[in-house]
């Protein structure tokens, strides 16, 4: 993931505050209650289009002064690729910018979730790959939000990870 320069120690410290606060609540949230005999559901979002996925693999490909404008690129041909735009928060220039990115993925991963049947409960889970572009902008966007003074909202996100995969996150989206 990458890392912000300038203000790093206060919004470490400000995610680490956060992620106490959520480990309290997750270890309580980790345990559903089922109340059928098929527990939570699980969604898995749809697989990209093989052409956006090679535009992607290319953008990641180009050459580190170009890849961020590769990937934007990519981000406009395929508005709908959460993959593209969890990229484009990675690569953004700094933590406006990268949190701006992070939460068009989330809205646009929350619609893509609910049109594959998601009704705001059940789980989403790191372990099928097509789910971790926006369960890493999820990431991003919680560590954006503390990195900008948006403690709530951090804590917030870090929850929803908590509620979406209690396995956690793993530890190289970290």
């Amino acid at each position: 993931m990458h890392r912000c320069t300038g203000g790093g120690a206060i919004a470490l410290e400000r995610v680490e505050n956060a992620a106490s606060r959520v480990a309290r609540v997750s270890d309580s949230s980790s345990r559903p209650i089922v109340l059928s005999g098929s527990g939570l559901p699980s969604t898995v979002l749809p697989v990209a289009d093989a052409t956006a996925r090679e535009a992607l693999r290319q953008a990641v490909g180009a050459p580190e002064a170009e890849r961020r404008s590769a990937t934007a690129a990519v981000v406009a041909r395929f508005p709908r690729y959460l993959d593209a735009w969890k990229l484009l928060g990675d690569l953004g220039r700094d933590p406006v910018e990268r949190y701006a990115a992070y939460r068009v993925a989330y809205h646009r991963g929350l619609d893509a979730l609910r049109a594959s049947g998601w009704r705001g409960s059940g789980y989403v889970r790191w372990s099928e790959e097509s789910n971790q572009g926006f369960l890493g902008a999820l990431v991003g966007l919680g560590s954006m939000a503390a990195i900008i003074g948006e403690d709530d909202e951090a804590e917030r996100i870090h929850l929803f990870l908590a509620q979406l995969d209690p396995s956690g996150v793993p530890a190289a989206m970290r």
